[in-house]
């Protein structure tokens, strides 16, 4: 009866365990992406009277089609790093009837990229002359004969080149 009490008590205790370790946090978990890949340069290459094969040529095939707004495309892009928090981007493609593009909406704008809105620096590229009190790159400190760096650069230096054989041409005349 004692046993039998005892053997119960393991059985549901490694049970546990075992559930338990269902939950590990060091379980690997993938990152799942969805939808189109939409980047700042493809919606900077966007102009207004574009035709929809030249959106489509830049852009890709939309993920939404929408029945009741013929005139919307919709791209949308979301990932799920493994086990973190969901990110969404939304992108809104409008055309006129003529199949010409109008307006975008969604979380890109032409023109501005994400790092510099956050960084608050403008898009235009400077270009600055090095000082002339720039600090030097310092040179390099001479390995200690006998370490790990000195024999690995003695194998390095060793190493001899070995010319690839090439294949002689098959003989293609009838015999």
């Amino acid at each position: 009866m004692q046993n039998t009490k005892l053997l119960l008590t393991s059985f549901t205790f490694v049970g546990l365990l075992a559930l338990a370790g269902c939950s590990f946090p060091g379980v690997y978990k993938i990152d799942i992406q969805q939808g189109n890949v939409v980047t700042q340069d493809m919606i900077d290459q966007l102009r207004p009277g574009m035709t929809r094969r030249q959106v489509r040529f830049i852009m890709g095939n939309p993920l939404l089609t929408d029945t009741f707004h013929a005139d919307r495309w919709d791209y949308l892009y979301s990932l799920q790093p493994g086990g973190g928090e969901r990110q969404q981007e939304r992108i809104s493609v409008i055309f006129n009837p003529n199949d010409q593009l109008v307006s975008l909406s969604g979380d890109f704008m032409p023109g501005v990229s994400r790092d510099e809105a956050i960084l608050g620096k403008d898009s235009g590229t400077n270009v600055t002359a090095p000082a002339e009190n720039a600090e030097q790159p310092k040179p390099e400190k001479p390995v200690k004969p006998g370490s790990l760096l000195d024999q690995i650069q003695k194998d390095v230096d060793g190493v001899e080149t070995v010319p690839v054989p090439t294949p002689e041409p098959l003989d293609t005349s009838p015999q």
